[in-house]
Formats: structure tokens, C-alpha cells, sequence
């Protein structure tokens, strides 16, 4: 059986980390691409002039435009030509960060999250969009990014909201990690950045994957709460250290090196409804885990842990806490189809699953849902 971990090279985290940012592009040469977006600049101004005093870098500034998209990608790889970039750094959220990956096609790549919603900083992929915003294609690049370098200061500064919804997202890793183990199926990590004649794109996950990944979900559980508190005060504690973590490092390797299943899948579906557009990728991604432990039948006493952990921390568990507070029976199986198209993860289930299955997995996990908030399970 041919199995695969694959993870960036080096990973950092801690208070005011970004003021070491210069070390890590001196280990590639003396200056780097900057890709951010302005506002993000902005907020952490003082410590790019610092580091780059302090060790004497230049940051060529990319002046994001906001969609990772192909245009956007070329433009700034000729920025990057035209200054003689030793490094591309990502800085900022998800497509920003994204970007990076694309502009720098798995070379020097350093990634500074500056928000830790998503568990997209250590993965070797992407996502691309059009210049309006419609999704595009996935990308795939042959290693991780080389540095993943985390600032909890800056991660404190943000909004609750963003680390609660990388909590949603963190939460499916242990579930579809377990799933995707019982059925012996490939994970992410197994794609390379092109297919080449006699290597094979299959691969499973490995006892080490799956060990951080049940590490993932067990941090929630033990540190969730405080570390949104912490976050709700703009202060770093232990518990916001370990939250920090486990969103971005143990759900980023759970995910690519253990696989997805159905929770990520469903959530796929979920996008079809209009009323779920407002909400953050890991906040439906918290319900559709709750869905996909109906699908799967789990213990009643594991269902009701996941329903306490979200609602502890304001996660939601039901349709109408991601807008949606009505649904045809035609709208539900739009999204149980999208759910079930071929190429989606939700066949890493260890089971044969249908439209008619996970249209009623998302009814009774909503209906789960609806009665926990009232008291009555």
C-alpha cells in the first residue's frame, strides 16, 4: 500500500513573530514579492518596517487586487521578474494567501496568515478564481510552502468570528480523517503538481495523519472556548496558542495528509443556497460535520459532544444558522447533488452514499440542530 504525509518545511508560531519575518527571507536572498492586500499591510505596517531594518530586506509591495485568479497571477509573477524576487511572501487571508502559492509554484514561499479562519496555510494547493470572483480550477504544486510563519499578536487583534470559523473547519478534520481511514481511501496529498508517465496520483494516509488529526479534535474540545474569550479580548493565552495551532497546522496536515469526506463535500452543496453566501466557509462546514455524522449513523453520544462543542463557541448547528431558514424539497436535493457529483470527497466515505442519503442526513442533522438549541436532546 503506498501511503503519504506531506507538510511545509518549517512551521513558526508566537507573539510578535512577524518582527522575524527578514530572517527567513534571508535564507533565500534580500528581497521578497509582498502579496497582500493593502488593509492587511496596514495592520501589521510597523513590523514589515522593522524586520526589514533589522535584517536588511526589500519588499517589493504586490499591491493585491483581491481575486486569485490567472490575470492577477501573471501580473504579479512579472513584478516578481522584474524586481529579481528572491521569495514570494503571502500575507493576509485565504486568497491572498492563495495567490502566493500560484505566483510562487511551490518554491520559496513563505505564508504569514494574518487571520486564522482556514486551515489553507500549509497546503500545497489553491484555489483559483475568475477576475469576478466565480470559481475557476484547483492548483496543485509539488511541496508545501517552505516557512509557515504565525504572529498570535496579530491573530489576537482579529475578530473572533474568524477564529470560531476556522474552529468549524478544524472540526470535520478527526471525522473525515476516521472516515476516509475505514475506507482505505486516497488523500490530497497523494496529488502531484502534474501528472507524469508511471507515478502513480494514488495514495493513503498514514498513522501519524490520522494520530494529529484525533489531537485536532480533542484540542477543540479541551481549549475552544478559552481561546475564543481570549480572542473576544484581543490578548494571547495558552489556549489561544494551542486554537491558533490546531486550526491552522493540525487541521492543514489532518486535512491533506488524512484525507476529506463527506463534511467537506456537503458544504460544497451548501453553496448552491443563496442565504448561505454571508456565512464563512468553516461555519457551514460545522454543520455539514454534524450531517455527515448522521450520514454515518455516529454514536448519539459523539453527536451531542460535537452540538455542545459548537454551541459553546457559537458555531452553528442548524439550516438557519448559516441563513438558511427554508428549504424546498427540490432545493435540498440541489445541494445532495452537487454533494454527490463524482469527483467530490464525500465517496471517501466508507459506504456507497446518494442524493437521497445526504438530503436526509442534512433534514435530520437540522432538525438535531433545531432541537439541541431548544433543550430538548
Amino acid at each position: 500500500m503506498r501511503k503519504v504525509f506531506i507538510s511545509p518545511t518549517k512551521y513558526i508560531q508566537g507573539e510578535d513573530e512577524l518582527l522575524n519575518l527578514g530572517y527567513f527571507v534571508k535564507t533565500f536572498g534580500d528581497s521578497a514579492l509582498l502579496i497582500a492586500h493593502p488593509d492587511d499591510v496596514r495592520r501589521v505596517q510597523a513590523k514589515l518596517d522593522a524586520t526589514s531594518s533589522k535584517f536588511g530586506i526589500t519588499l517589493v509591495t504586490g499591491n493585491f487586487q483581491g481575486e486569485c485568479s490567472r490575470p492577477e497571477v501573471a501580473r504579479l509573477q512579472a513584478l516578481a521578474r522584474e524586481h529579481a524576487c528572491a521569495c514570494t511572501i503571502g500575507l493576509g487571508g485565504g486568497k491572498a494567501i492563495d495567490t502566493a502559492k500560484c505566483v510562487a509554484e511551490g518554491e520559496a514561499l513563505i505564508i504569514v496568515p494574518t487571520i486564522a479562519a482556514t486551515d489553507a496555510p500549509t497546503s500545497h494547493s489553491a484555489v483559483l478564481y475568475t477576475p469576478e470572483g466565480a470559481f475557476d480550477d484547483y492548483a496543485y504544486f509539488k511541496q508545501s510552502p517552505s516557512v509557515v510563519m504565525i504572529d498570535t499578536t496579530v491573530i489576537a487583534e482579529a475578530p473572533a468570528r474568524f477564529l470560531v470559523s476556522g474552529m468549524g473547519d478544524a472540526l470535520s478534520t478527526y471525522f473525515e480523517a476516521r472516515a476516509t481511514a475505514r475506507s482505505f481511501s486516497n488523500v490530497n496529498a497523494g496529488l502531484p503538481c502534474g501528472v507524469r508517465e508511471g507515478v502513480s496520483q494514488e495514495a493513503k494516509g498514514t498513522k501519524a495523519a490520522l494520530a494529529l488529526a484525533r489531537v485536532c479534535y480533542e484540542t477543540l474540545l479541551e481549549d475552544g472556548v478559552k481561546a475564543k474569550l481570549a480572542c473576544d479580548q484581543n490578548v494571547v493565552t495558552p489556549a489561544l496558542e494551542n486554537i491558533i495551532e490546531t486550526n491552522i497546522l493540525l487541521s492543514g496536515l489532518g486535512f491533506e495528509s488524512s484525507g476529506l469526506a463527506a463534511a467537506h463535500a456537503i458544504h460544497n452543496g451548501l453553496t448552491v443556497l443563496e442565504g448561505s453566501h454571508h456565512y464563512y466557509h468553516g461555519e457551514k462546514v460545522a454543520f455539514s460535520t454534524l450531517a455527515q455524522l448522521v450520514l454515518e449513523n455516529a454514536d448519539s453520544r459523539e453527536i451531542q459532544e460535537v452540538l455542545a462543542f459548537c454551541a459553546s463557541v457559537g458555531l452553528p448547528v442548524c439550516l438557519a444558522d448559516i441563513g438558511v431558514r427554508s428549504i424546498t424539497r427540490e432545493e435540498l436535493l440541489e445541494v445532495a447533488r452537487k454533494a454527490c457529483i463524482p469527483e467530490e470527497s464525500i465517496h471517501s466515505m466508507p459506504f456507497p452514499v446518494t442524493p437521497e442519503a445526504v438530503a436526509a442526513a442534512i433534514t435530520v442533522a437540522d432538525q438535531l440542530g433545531q432541537a439541541f438549541k431548544k433543550g430538548k436532546v
